[in-house]
């Protein structure tokens, strides 16, 4: 996808997609990606706002509207990450007991969360270490994990 809004964040550069006054897509962008500012006063501008005030505080409580587009499971899923609160990490075991389902679905739904750091799938580890981030687990996107975890656990 091309996006319209690409902010600039503290591990590269976020791509920003709002439809019909909402929130519907963040996604990690390559660190080069241009920058195309949010229109003053847009959604996007507020989105930009509001990830700001969470790089400088990550205890702040994101309010902007968002949409999530995808299966029951998933949505099941990322209710559950939402809940997690900053600081802590649950465990895509822990997750999948709770859910009456696999550590591998979790996985899956993880990866597949459109709105990262809002919904924060970053805090979904693996029993024995990080696990994967972004439908990855190349050191690019496992890099902004470690900033993210790093960031709000002191």
């Amino acid at each position: 996808m091309d996006f319209l809004t690409v902010i600039a964040a503290p591990f590269g550069r976020l791509g920003m997609a709002c439809r019909d006054g909402e929130l519907v897509e963040l996604r990690f962008l390559a660190a080069g990606a241009a920058l195309r500012a949010p229109a003053p006063g847009s959604l996007e501008a507020e989105v930009a706002r509001q990830l700001d005030a969470y790089y400088a505080d990550p205890r702040h409580v994101f309010t902007v509207p968002y949409r999530l587009h995808g299966t029951a499971y998933q949505q099941r899923v990322w209710a559950r990450i939402a809940a997690i609160p900053c600081g802590e990490t649950r465990r895509y075991l822990d997750l999948s007991n709770v859910l009456a389902s696999s550590p591998r679905a979790v996985g899956g739904a993880c990866g597949r969360n459109p709105i990262p750091i809002i919904i924060p799938c970053h805090r979904v580890v693996a029993s024995a270490g990080l696990g994967g981030f972004s439908q990855s687990t190349g050191d690019e996107t496992l890099d902004i994990k470690r900033w993210l975890l790093r960031h709000e656990l002191g």
